[in-house]
């Protein structure tokens, strides 16, 4: 321990620690500067628009997201929609559902709740379910119409909602889905 306290007081009357200090600081001041000098040399101005577009996806306020989707479910023929969906389809697609979602008579609820009898029922109604304070306030009763705005986009057609799913953008997809959920159910409601 004396022998270790010997060197480092020989360092420090020999300004070695200084001489070290100095070199690590010039260093960082030169990585700094290269950096800044590359910047300078090669500048690359970045376009104003994306010169490549995915569909489905748009910058927009919160506000004309939700008109959007409000105008899509005014517009959208229901019986038409319907038309477009195949069971078979649906039962497919709602695999995307069932990692949060259960859909069998006296099946629990998971993250999400049971969906079981869900065609018909308010929004917010089961009873041993913890939903959001939005979903409940929302309160509407499950029609094919509300279901169809619902999943093109949850949290945008409800806002507050817990559902974090992006949504079903392809008409068919939502169709065979909302025909899938309207057959499990103790009465199924009669198509449009």
């Amino acid at each position: 321990m004396l022998y270790v306290f010997k060197v480092l007081t020989k360092i420090m009357d020999s300004f070695e620690l200084n001489k070290i200090i100095a070199a690590v600081l010039l260093t960082a001041l030169i990585v700094i500067g290269i950096g800044k000098f590359t910047d300078i040399l090669f500048h690359v101005e970045k376009p104003e628009q994306s010169a490549y577009k995915v569909e489905g996806l748009e910058i927009a306020s919160a506000g004309s997201t939700t008109e959007k989707i409000e105008k899509v479910a005014e517009v959208v023929d229901i019986k038409a929609l319907l038309a477009m969906g195949d069971l078979a389809h649906g039962e497919k697609v709602f695999k995307k559902c069932s990692a949060c979602h259960m859909i069998a008579a006296g099946g629990k609820n998971m993250i999400g709740p049971n969906l079981w009898n869900v065609i018909g029922r308010t929004a917010g109604s089961v009873n041993d379910y913890k939903y959001s304070k939005a979903m409940v306030a929302y309160a509407k009763e499950w029609s094919f119409e509300e279901m169809n705005s619902y999943l093109i986009k949850p949290q945008a057609y409800i806002k507050g909602t817990k559902m974090a799913f992006a949504g079903l953008r392809k008409e068919k997809d939502r169709a065979s889905v909302i025909l899938y959920m309207n057959s499990k159910g103790d009465n199924p409601k009669p198509l449009p």
